[in-house]
């Protein structure tokens, strides 16, 4: 502390504005939920392109595009948004949504949710992706998925993203 600070007995602006772990609102999670359909959006285009180059590679000669059975273009999409959202959260504790926002899903007890409660969470989120807009009416910003299994999403104070600016480091 300065001493002009001590003399007016101010804290001073980097430790007022230091940033503060709280629960995620429902504006920073619809876009991370954004970024993160795009990913999986973009994961299930490329894995349809490496199937077409597999089949263009076994018979160039016979080769037609690959039209998949419309329960498997539905399928397929859920079928990856579920592993993202499962392996992401079971690892690191965010998607890449979640990273750019500086998000961290945890447990209520702010550890990582283990691999079968990611599963569960994350088959919830794509069956039923609504109940994220419940964290806008919570009173503790939680959506329905967060109350059954237990989670929270918080700001994570540890982002390379979060804090920097507002600590005054830059």
């Amino acid at each position: 502390m300065t001493r002009s600070h001590q003399v007016a007995g101010r804290v001073p602006t980097a430790v007022q504005e230091a940033p503060v772990t709280k629960h995620a609102g429902v504006v920073t999670r619809v876009l991370a939920a954004c970024v993160d359909v795009a990913v999986v959006v973009l994961v299930t285009l490329l894995m349809d392109l490496a199937a077409a180059g597999v089949r263009f590679a076994w018979a160039p000669m016979a080769f037609r595009w690959p039209q998949p059975a419309p329960a498997v273009a539905v399928a397929a999409p859920l079928v990856v948004a579920v592993l993202y959202l499962t392996v992401a959260w079971a690892t690191a504790g965010r998607t890449y949504g979640a990273q750019l926002l500086g998000l961290r899903v945890l447990s209520t007890r702010l550890a990582r949710l283990g691999w079968i409660r990611s599963f569960a969470r994350a088959l919830a989120c794509v069956i039923f992706p609504v109940g994220l807009l419940w964290s806008g009416v919570s009173p503790n910003r939680r959506s329905v998925q967060d109350v059954v299994f237990r989670s929270v999403v918080l700001y994570d104070d540890l982002s390379p993203y979060r804090g920097a600016g507002a600590a005054g480091t830059h």
